[in-house]
């Protein structure tokens, strides 16, 4: 089994930065394709950034240039590094992995994922 630990979330102003950390452990999944969604109050969980086993990076619009998202297979862990961050921006923020190195299916689906953590909350005030 797979267990994914999101952490790095919390309270920051309009134009402020977070790092959020996923952290692996159980079976190898050092190179897991790996993405991050949130959901906000309300609303569906939608796709926010992903990441292959190889290093390719995803991005939805709304945040492309603001985030990035990168990785490190000896801490078997991915990060999320979110700047200029938006009152919009607030949301519980969850990373999941597929079970392979490169997306079995749409990155941006929440289907393709098999591993999900429990997710870390991102307030952003104005």
């Amino acid at each position: 089994q797979v267990q994914l630990v999101e952490s790095g979330g919390g309270l920051v102003q309009a134009g402020g930065s977070l790092r959020l950390s996923c952290a692996a452990s159980g079976r190898t999944v050092t190179s897991y394709a790996t993405g991050w969604f949130r959901q906000a109050p309300g609303k569906e969980r939608e796709f926010v950034a992903a990441i292959t086993g190889g290093g390719s990076t995803y991005y939805t619009d709304s945040v492309r240039g603001r985030f990035t998202i990168s990785r490190d297979n000896a801490k078997n862990t991915v990060y999320l590094q979110m700047n200029s961050l938006k009152p919009e921006d607030s949301a519980i923020y969850y990373c999941a992995a597929d079970r392979a190195t490169e997306f079995t299916a749409s990155y941006a689906r929440r289907t393709t994922y098999d591993y999900w953590g429990q997710g870390t909350q991102v307030t952003v005030s104005s």
